[in-house]
Formats: structure tokens, sequence, C-alpha cells
């Protein structure tokens, strides 16, 4: 139960941050709602039309290849923190593999994983999901 005391502080300190932070903006602001302050707008331009319109699908298609390929880097990071140990053959001495001992097992894994993903890449190209028109 004490190791969990920490996290404990840690949750009370940020949820008592928070609650700080929100209360102090609220008293110590002043509000001089103005016509203009009150438009919505999205980077500086006025709204066009009505916000319930039907969008294409070509922005969730895009929204989920850009996911696809966000997650690609996600697991790019952990095998480039063990590529040492997963191109050698035996265990690491020293913080390095021993004479003879490289193995391309680190490479020819990444190889794979990163032509899987070019093979859907080329796919949705080639379905034209990555034309706007």
């Amino acid at each position: 139960m004490k190791a969990y005391v920490p996290v404990l502080l840690l949750i009370v300190f940020v949820i008592a941050n928070a609650v700080m932070i929100i209360g102090l903006s609220h008293l110590l602001t002043r509000r001089r709602p103005t016509p203009e302050k009150q438009t919505p707008y999205e980077s500086g331009v006025p709204p066009l039309g009505d916000a319930r319109e039907r969008f294409s699908i070509k922005f969730s298609m895009v929204a989920m290849l850009f996911i696809i390929f966000d997650i690609e880097t996600v697991f790019m990071i952990p095998w480039g923190v063990a590529y040492r140990e997963l191109s050698c053959g035996v265990p690491l001495v020293h913080g390095g593999c021993p004479t003879g001992q490289l193995s391309f097992f680190g490479l020819s894994e990444m190889l794979v994983f990163i032509g899987i993903l070019f093979a859907g890449y080329v796919y949705v190209w080639k379905k034209g999901a990555l034309q706007w028109d």
C-alpha cells in the first residue's frame, strides 16, 4: 500500500491544481462580451454555411490512413530501441554483439513490416483513396 502513496499524492496534486487554475481564472477575469467576441470563427475566417453539412468520406479515409501510418511510427520506436538485441544471435556481451554472431533478424522483421505497410499504401493509392476530386 505504501508504494501507491506517491501516485495518490500526484493525482491529488493534479486535481487540486486543475481546480485552482479554473477557479482563479473564473474569479480574476473580466467578462466583456461583445457581438464580435461571441461570433464563432475557424482560423480567423467567418463560418460559411451550416455546421451540420455532410462531408465526403474522403476526409475519414485520409484520417484513418494518417492514424495507420502514425501507428507504424509508434511500432518503430521500440524496434529501434531493441534493434541491437534483435540483430544478435546470442545475448549481448557488454552492450555489443560478439564477433561472428550478427544476424539479420532485427532488420528483416522491420523490412517485412514496412513491406506490408507499403503494399497497403500502394493498394490505397491504386484505389484512389488519396485523390481529392
